[in-house]
């Protein structure tokens, strides 16, 4: 059974990426960092749908932890085939003017200081069996270009760019890397949000409608797969056509 490590998967789209893995029958090594109850829950919802899965708490920004992790990992999963790098930082707009490099920064070290630790702690193992995948979890705004988000718009973008360099460097040895950008996709955090907003949106949606976590779970699981073995370097936007209306 290969391994999946879904970072961020307590909650959210990292939770239905986690289900819908495990599903297609990865063992799946879930991430979190603050929400035990909620990474517990995952775990257990997996399990009780016969699916096999454990619970990793460390910090994706700090190489030693990963270390261990990954040691954990295959201790008591095996070792890691894919990693989906899912986790996020705080979020929220600014004008220009309110913005500070601290903030550029905090998003730099999530979408892309933590995947480069991830897969250098991977790369060895992954370079000796010939295998691996990396999917990265984009967004939208790459496309979109969203005032007042420069910040995380900026970093999301940075994270296309080395998926792109990775997949040309790595392809040769057999690890295919790529990325999934999803539109707005309501999760628990989206609770509180106006419904004229969410209409708003869905105006411009040509298929009418929000995105669901099983939107981009469905994507994710299938670039895992064997079918999506020739594909690397690819930013696939799950949206309903957003980017395009």
């Amino acid at each position: 059974m290969k391994v999946a490590l879904v970072t961020g998967a307590s909650r959210g789209l990292g939770a239905a990426m986690a289900a819908s893995l495990a599903r297609a029958g990865w063992a799946v090594a879930i991430n979190y960092s603050k929400d035990a109850q909620g990474a517990d829950r995952v775990a257990g919802d997996i399990a009780s749908n016969n699916g096999r899965a454990d619970i990793f708490r460390f910090d994706i920004r700090e190489s030693s932890q990963i270390t261990d992790a990954f040691q954990d990992i295959r201790t008591k999963l095996g070792p890691v085939d894919l990693i989906v790098n899912n986790a996020t930082g705080p979020q929220g707009a600014a004008v220009i003017a309110d913005q500070d490099w601290a903030t550029y920064l905090m998003h730099l070290e999530y979408f892309v200081r933590a995947p480069l630790l991830l897969l250098q702690v991977a790369l060895p193992d992954w370079r000796a069996r010939r295998s691996g995948r990396v999917i990265n979890i984009g967004s939208e705004v790459t496309q979109v270009g969203n005032a007042y988000d420069a910040h995380y718009v900026a970093a999301k973008s940075a994270m296309l760019g080395l998926t792109r360099s990775w997949a040309s460097e790595l392809g040769p040895e057999g690890i295919n890397v790529n990325m999934v950008s999803p539109g707005w996709t309501p999760v628990e955090r989206h609770a509180s949000t106006p419904p004229e907003e969410i209409d708003r949106h869905m105006s411009r949606v040509p298929l009418g409608r929000m995105g669901r976590p099983e939107d981009v779970s469905a994507m994710v699981t299938f670039l895992a797969s064997d079918a999506a073995s020739y594909i690397t370097g690819q930013n696939i936007v799950v949206n309903g056509g957003h980017t395009f209306s």
